[in-house]
């Protein structure tokens, strides 16, 4: 577990399940990332995050706010995936509801994963990704001091051909 000032960054519950759920039907908060997502793929994704810290010690770790508990989104570092050139490098990720953006949750959650990631790994970097269009996510990453790797941007290998999603772009930062 990790704690911050406002938040905590911890292993998913069960009662996780209905605000991801309900995060992930939002429009707004998908637009992108893909299709809304099932009960099932909610499911998936909490036992493929619950297995990683497991394994590694470490996932896209379920965000809490600690005034009042409530579940706001996620924000971690697990392996890159497959067939991306973050392939088993450490990835950073976030993703909030929307009624917590615009309050500095995500950089104060993915500035703590960050400072996780320097204290207990022996890593060299961290990236990140997302598609041209999502500027607040790669402005999120430019205000954490993460540099546009444009030789390295990738058609995302789980997208279609043709999908509007499909074009990524990378971001890394070094070890200070």
């Amino acid at each position: 577990m990790i704690t911050t000032e406002r938040l905590i960054l911890r292993a998913w519950q069960d009662d996780d399940a209905g605000p991801f759920h309900a995060m992930g039907q939002d429009p707004e908060v998908m637009r992108y990332l893909g299709p809304p997502l099932s009960r099932e793929d909610v499911a998936a994704q909490i036992a493929r995050q619950n297995a990683l810290i497991d394994q590694t010690g470490h996932c896209f770790w379920a965000l809490e706010r600690r005034e009042d508990g409530a579940f706001i989104g996620f924000c971690g570092v697990k392996l890159g995936p497959p067939g991306t050139p973050i392939a088993g490098q450490l990835e950073i990720g976030w993703r909030l509801a929307r009624a917590f953006w615009g309050r500095g949750y995500a950089k104060e959650a993915a500035q703590a994963s960050l400072d996780w990631v320097w204290a207990n790994l022996d890593a060299r970097e961290v990236a990140a990704m997302t598609v041209p269009g999502n500027s607040a996510s790669w402005g999120l990453m430019e205000r954490l001091g993460m540099r546009r790797m444009v030789e390295e941007d990738f058609d995302h290998p789980a997208l279609a051909e043709g999908d509007p999603l499909r074009r990524h772009i990378l971001y890394r930062i070094d070890r200070p």
